[in-house]
């Protein structure tokens, strides 16, 4: 990719964020990102607590589209998502007042199954119409990861229809801090997960976003590092242990294979205990039944408006927040999020890296249901991972994409590259 605005120091960077539920382009100054904790993000020293939202010393200006990028036989359409993003990504640039564009970021759902056309055309057309110097192709669940904690070493669980888990080591970041003890460990040298003998090199698509529930970033594909590493992951007890940087992944297998503890799984089990009351076996819940006829209808009919939808996930997770109202006074429905929440935590277990810095995010509409869902995953977590801090994300995916733009733009970018989660062209 060559300069198209010589002579000038970078002064933006872009940000694009493709998932299930749209397209939003960001645009921010190179040097605005400052973090919301107390280490800036980008490069994990010190840095003053920043008065603006999700850390930016000054607020990215951003544009979106309800419209999913258009998936054909090549993956995700990089015609049509050019075609969109680019009027905007002009725009936005125009109004920033930005001299020279010093990196972008294309996080997209379906990046490592469904990227080919992106990686294709992506670096010539946004060189040639943006004059861009250096571009970085990711998945959803980096960006989120990236929103969440920076580059900071821990795990993130993204949870909406869906539900996975990313946990990363960035360069540099366990030299010095110390590897808590963990004597089931055995060596590992991969960036990606393996979980409990499961596949861990194949994704499932990413479902639509479900009202009240949000969409997860889901990634797919084989990492490189899989197949070098498979001997060196299994112990006899499933555990495994980090190498000095990488990923690793858990779950994001989609509704019928996995996503334990999302959206479509806690709105399908709630639909279960109401069909159980419904036939008066054990395990029913008649709140849940009431909610049931409430939203679709009578129970009989259930099958037929579920079974046939191409967006059955959605639909499953558009019952989960009538499982979150009843569960303040039905048991049946509480204990739905109490294993729920043990599904997340298991999650966010398998792939936290044992440093004493790490910590853990929560990100994702799922988690707007409240403390009913909360508060057993923190309690949860507080037991699989003690001395591991919980936290809020800081942003969402597409602060991550402008993130990990300003990182590559500093030549800063630490986070593990890997050929189906993060290239850089």
């Amino acid at each position: 990719m060559t300069d198209t605005v010589p002579d000038t120091a970078a002064t933006h960077v872009l940000g694009i964020d493709s998932g299930g539920s749209g397209v939003r382009v960001g645009v921010a100054r190179v040097d605005a990102y400052g973090g919301s904790a107390a280490q800036n993000p980008l490069t994990g020293t010190p840095t003053p607590m920043s008065s603006t939202p999700l850390g930016w010393s000054s607020p990215p200006l951003t544009w979106s589209s309800s419209t999913p990028a258009v998936v054909g036989a090549r993956g995700i359409d990089a015609e049509d998502l050019l075609a969109r993003v680019l009027p905007a990504a002009r725009e936005l640039l125009r109004e920033a007042g930005a001299r020279r564009l010093g990196a972008v970021c294309v996080g997209a759902a379906g990046m490592a199954t469904l990227g080919d056309d992106l990686r294709a055309r992506l670096p010539d057309a946004l060189a040639d119409a943006l004059g861009v110097r250096r571009l970085a192709l990711a998945a959803d669940a980096v960006t989120a990861y990236a929103g969440a904690l920076g580059q900071r070493p821990g795990a993130v669980v993204a949870a909406g229809t869906g539900l996975i888990a990313l946990g990363a080591v960035p360069e540099g970041a366990a030299e010095g801090l110390g590897v808590a003890s963990d004597p089931d460990d055995a060596s590992r040298t991969g960036g990606a997960p393996s979980t409990g003998g499961g596949p861990s090199t194949s994704g499932a698509p990413r479902t639509g976003n479900a009202p009240g529930t949000g969409g997860g970033p889901s990634t797919g594909g084989t990492s490189s590092t899989d197949a070098a590493s498979a001997a060196d992951a299994a112990t006899p007890g499933g555990g495994t242990r980090w190498a000095a940087t990488g990923w690793r992944r858990a779950d994001g297998w989609g509704h019928l294979l996995g996503d334990c503890g999302g959206g479509a799984w806690i709105g399908r089990a709630g639909l279960e205990a109401a069909m159980r009351a419904y036939d008066g076996r054990d395990g029913g819940s008649k709140p849940l039944l009431a909610r049931l006829e409430a939203v679709f209808g009578p129970a009989t009919g259930l099958p037929g408006k579920l079974y046939p939808r191409p967006d059955r996930p959605a639909v499953l997770a558009s019952f989960a927040p009538e499982v979150g109202r009843c569960a303040a006074e039905d048991p049946v429905a509480e204990a739905i999020l109490r294993t729920a929440a043990r599904h997340v935590a298991e999650a966010a277990e398998a792939v936290c890296p044992r440093l004493e810095s790490s910590e853990v995010a929560l990100t994702g509409g799922l988690f707007r249901m409240g403390a009913l869902l909360l508060t057993p995953v923190r309690e949860e977590l507080a037991a699989r991972l003690p001395g591991v801090r919980v936290t809020e994300a800081a942003g969402d995916p597409l602060d991550g994409a402008l993130c990990v733009a300003a990182a590559l733009a500093a030549d800063e970018l630490r986070l593990p590259r890997d050929p189906a989660l993060l290239s850089v062209v």
